[in-house]
């Protein structure tokens, strides 16, 4: 059972989380619980260490923000034994869980679970801490933003346990974003696939290196709220999914920036000589799209990469502006990315056409196209964002009845 920070934000929360753990001890199961920090806590930390030091060491860093998920840990330990449930609280380096020492952004490389086991025998539940670890040099690291659900995966198939719980605030996996389209549904079930397309291309239910981590090792995961006892989504290999859509769900990232490179030469070896240096400077590019060129002389490029990576994107290419000689660099950060994903898609012709028909009835112009054997993405104007996704989930038939 993973809780998220919302679930976990203050004592009376953490004691409601604490009944609901003794619900399943009472079932007769074998219980690991991973907790985050408590709702704004790490943000603190990060605040109070970027105060102390802009360019700060990252050892150090991890040190600092490991600690919102240790006091968690401890608190909810505490709860469980005060309703009486033998509980026990563990911090990365005490389970331990060993890491790589990419310090602030660690992978998970294995877990020993012995101990942990020898407890369970005990009848006691363990309380891990979530987002971090112990690197090879034996310091704390952690696992960047979202490493609880990452935590909690790792745990359940090292456990080789036969569901992950992620409570959160919402109480399942959506084929839209409820707050934009009233008639969002619900989906009970969602292939592996299908949420990590989701979580890739903007849905925030969960993070995408936990959805990875669930299908490498089939770790079957259910999404639920924390606030309400009713039944989740659950995220489980294609095989058990009976009736498949051909549409799941259509998801949105507003953070996304277009780079135009107006009149690039149309020579060999000029992709490479403008993408090479941004995956250099570790600037992920997605979307790509080269116009046809002008008598085979010139040609315009255009691709689109993070908010957060923009300027750092324009002063590499401005750099090599002389180099690559191209006329002009154009910006534009009022973009916005639409997906529609399912694995119905692999069988079924016609999905692009259907969304660019739905797209065109709306007025709604596309800038940018890419595909791939789930998944339809187009770039459009930031304006008309939840117009774009409201068209589509009709367009689709996801619409609740």
């Amino acid at each position: 059972m993973k809780f998220g920070g919302t679930s976990v934000a203050d004592v009376e929360r953490i004691k409601s989380v604490a009944k609901r753990v003794k619900r399943e001890v009472d079932a007769g199961h074998e219980v690991a619980v991973v907790v985050s920090a408590m709702s704004g806590v790490t943000n603190q930390l990060v605040t109070w260490t970027s105060e102390i030091a802009r360019l700060h060491d990252a050892r150090e860093y991890d040190v600092v923000v490991a600690t919102g998920e240790q006091v968690t840990s401890g608190l909810l330990a505490l709860a469980l034994q005060e309703i009486g449930v033998s509980a026990r609280s563990w911090v990365g380096w005490q389970i331990p869980i060993h890491t790589d020492d990419a310090h602030g952004k660690a992978r998970i490389e294995r877990i020993d679970t012995a101990e942990i086991e020898r407890r369970f025998a005990q009848g006691q539940v363990a309380v891990v801490a979530g987002f971090q670890g112990v690197g090879p040099d034996n310091r704390v690291t952690t696992l960047g933003r979202g490493g609880s659900d990452t935590s909690a995966v790792a745990l359940a198939a090292a456990l080789k346990a036969d569901r992950c719980d992620i409570f959160t605030d919402v109480d399942g996996v959506y084929t839209t974003d409820p707050r934009i389209v009233a008639k969002a549904r619900k989906l009970d079930k969602i292939a592996y696939e299908e949420m990590l397309e989701l979580a890739s291309q903007g849905a925030k239910v969960l993070q995408i290196r936990s959805v990875e981590m669930a299908m490498k090792h089939r770790v079957r995961l259910q999404v639920l709220s924390s606030f309400e006892d009713k039944p989740g989504t659950l995220v489980v290999d294609e095989d058990e999914i009976v009736e498949q859509e051909i549409v799941t769900g259509v998801a949105y990232s507003r953070d996304e920036a277009k780079i135009t490179l107006v009149r690039v030469p149309d020579r060999p070896g000029v992709a490479a000589a403008i993408f090479g240096p941004l995956a250099d400077h570790n600037i992920n590019v997605d979307m790509i799209v080269q116009n046809v060129s002008e008598g085979g002389q010139f040609t315009d490029l255009t691709f689109t990469v993070t908010k957060a990576d923009l300027e750092r994107a324009k002063k590499v290419l401005e750099d090599r502006r002389v180099a690559l000689g191209y006329q002009a660099l154009v910006p534009d950060s009022n973009v916005v990315k639409v997906s529609v994903i399912g694995l119905g898609m692999r069988s079924h012709a016609g999905v692009a056409q259907r969304m660019f028909k739905a797209l065109a009835e709306k007025g709604i112009n596309i800038q940018v196209i890419s595909t791939s054997e789930i998944k339809v993405s187009v770039l459009v104007a930031e304006e008309y964002t939840e117009l774009a996704v409201r068209a589509l989930h009709t367009a689709y038939g996801l619409d609740a009845a």
